[in-house]
């Protein structure tokens, strides 16, 4: 009896560790493509780059002076889908080409999916400030929230503080460069929606204004204001709409703003001076 019950836990065990877990196809993948990365940051000389530089007279000096990618932004979305597996999914998906650094579900479970120092696919095309590509330049967390009637639950809010305590620590990322997606991208975006971020700038991730609010002086220009706090005003409507998404939370599909929103806008243009 008991060799056939250890006969039995070793069959188990056996299945166990060649299914390699729900993940493991696309773990494999993953470690496939870190591999490929990691041949190429190992090159010296770097032939993959000189050679293709058409110039004859050329050398490989290796400089004994870099580093790896350094984040400089965390954006924050909404998932806008079911639930965190859904994003899983999506996020394993090579048709759908995006993903996250980080998710966050509602129950506070904080899902790491690309390496800190990995260019990860979630911004897409925007600008804030000068930054075109903040794919190259930022950390992107997605919280699991459909983006229309989800609550914010206090333990994912208070799970992504933790995780903006690391990040900001790890990197030195300036408090005013905890943005939204909505924020760099306003033609196209709107996440994370109806999203506290008052909470966030009390404990130092992004900013926000004061209980006193301001008349603004004489000859105060909102569009200086907005493109001063990095917002594209090339599309002057679309940045207005940012910023209501952002820091008004009503109205939003209207670009007017109102004599108490051009007072927010105001308290908000001068933190960043």
């Amino acid at each position: 009896m008991l060799k056939n019950t250890l006969t039995y836990l070793f069959i188990a065990l056996l299945a166990t560790s060649c299914g390699g877990g729900k993940y493991a196809a696309t773990e494999k993948v993953y470690k496939k493509k870190a591999k490929e990365y990691a041949a190429i940051y190992k090159e010296a000389p770097v032939e993959s780059q000189i050679a293709k530089i058409a110039a004859a007279n050329k050398e490989w000096i290796g400089s004994i002076n870099f580093g790896m990618r350094k984040p400089n932004y965390v954006m924050i979305h909404h998932t806008a889908q079911k639930d965190l597996d859904q994003t899983v999914r999506t996020f394993h998906s090579e048709r759908a080409a995006v993903s996250s650094h980080y998710v966050i579900g509602r129950d506070g479970k904080i899902v790491q999916m690309v390496n800190d120092y990995y260019r990860a696919h979630h911004a897409g095309a925007g600008k804030w400030g000068n930054d075109t590509d903040l794919n190259s330049s930022s950390i992107g967390i997605e919280l699991d929230n459909n983006g229309t009637t989800d609550p914010w639950p206090e333990v994912q809010i208070n799970a992504l503080i933790q995780l903006l305590a690391y990040l900001k620590e790890s990197y030195k990322i300036p408090q005013a460069n905890f943005i939204g997606h909505m924020d760099y991208a306003p033609t196209r975006k709107n996440d994370p929606s109806r999203f506290p971020w008052k909470t966030l700038a009390d404990k130092g991730y992004g900013y926000w204004y004061d209980g006193v609010l301001e008349t603004p002086p004489v000859g105060f220009d909102p569009k200086i204001a907005l493109r001063i706090i990095g917002f594209d005003v090339k599309n002057l409507d679309a940045a207005i709409k940012g910023f209501k998404y952002h820091y008004i939370q009503k109205d939003v599909t209207s670009a007017t703003l109102t004599e108490e929103d051009m007072k927010i806008l105001y308290a908000i243009f001068k933190k960043f001076l």
